[in-house]
């Protein structure tokens, strides 16, 4: 290394230069040299400290965004409130799971969704399968379905969520103690994105709610039912299974279908589905 600088005396006196120690091959004084290198180090230095100081504000900034997209609500009446603002500001549609009310023992209807509908907004909620069971329950859905309200129905539902057009989201969960509900209410976000993707995937897998009677839910499944349940399940026709009941064809048909209007049920797959996931078999 010492040879190789001693080989290129050039460099050297070109970098004294640079630095200011020599100028028109005269050796200035060094103090004079060293304090303007000084100097221009601690320029730099505020520049950088300026520059760290506005990188700073900046991540912060955007700090602050990240997490404003989350808002903790720990009232019920809050929780209320922001549910029925989020519908009557809603434009397009409003989205839910609803696995039953926290705040009392039945599902209500809420007082801003027949303006909503009115307006042009689209609903379409997936319930908890336990809420139609109840005359209450039943009777609530179906007052929702006669305003215009799409409705299915699946078992499990895990959370309550109430998605407005694709800006806001609603989640509400009871508290460890009980007696209140602690809400986060959703911005733009990944994580508002990755709610509306879970509604749709409880949609496409809920079925269809029918109007009909609670009476009938509530009576099934009875051991004829059941029977017939069995029967469809292990493959058999229409007529195999008239055969086996020892009834027409027809009535075999008639009930398969009033079981499908009573489940929500489409086809006699999702029926079976229904039924299963009931524990009718």
């Amino acid at each position: 290394m010492l040879r190789g600088a001693r080989s290129e005396p050039g460099a050297a006196h070109e970098e004294l230069e640079r630095l200011g120690l020599i100028r028109d091959h005269d050796v200035r004084p060094p103090r004079s040299a060293l304090a303007a290198i000084a100097s221009s180090h601690e320029a730099a230095a505020v520049r950088a400290r300026e520059t760290a100081e506005v990188l700073a504000a900046a991540y912060a900034e955007h700090g602050a965004k990240e997490v404003d997209f989350v808002e903790v609500l720990k009232d019920a009446d809050e929780v209320i409130s922001a549910f029925e603002e989020m519908q009557s500001q809603a434009k397009t549609e409003i989205r839910a799971l609803d696995p039953g009310s926290y705040l009392s023992p039945q599902p209500e209807a809420s007082p801003a969704q027949p303006p909503a509908l009115a307006r042009g907004v689209g609903y379409r909620v997936v319930y908890e399968s336990a809420l139609l069971q109840t005359e209450l329950g039943f009777a609530s859905v179906q007052e929702s379905i006669a305003v215009g309200e799409q409705a299915r129905t699946f078992p499990g539902v895990p959370l309550k969520l109430v998605i407005a057009d694709s800006d806001r989201a609603l989640i509400a969960v009871p508290t460890v103690t009980g007696g209140n509900v602690v809400a986060l209410l959703i911005h733009p976000s990944v994580l508002l994105s990755a709610l509306i993707e879970l509604f749709e995937a409880f949609w496409r897998m809920a079925v269809s709610i029918t109007p009909g009677s609670p009476h009938d839910s509530q009576q099934e499944p009875t051991t004829a039912t059941r029977r017939l349940m069995a029967l469809l399940s292990a493959g058999l026709t229409d007529e195999s299974i008239a055969r086996e009941l020892g009834v027409s064809e027809r009535t075999v048909h008639r009930r398969v279908s009033r079981l499908q209007q009573l489940l929500g049920a489409q086809t006699r797959f999702q029926l079976g589905v229904q039924v299963s996931r009931r524990g009718w078999l």
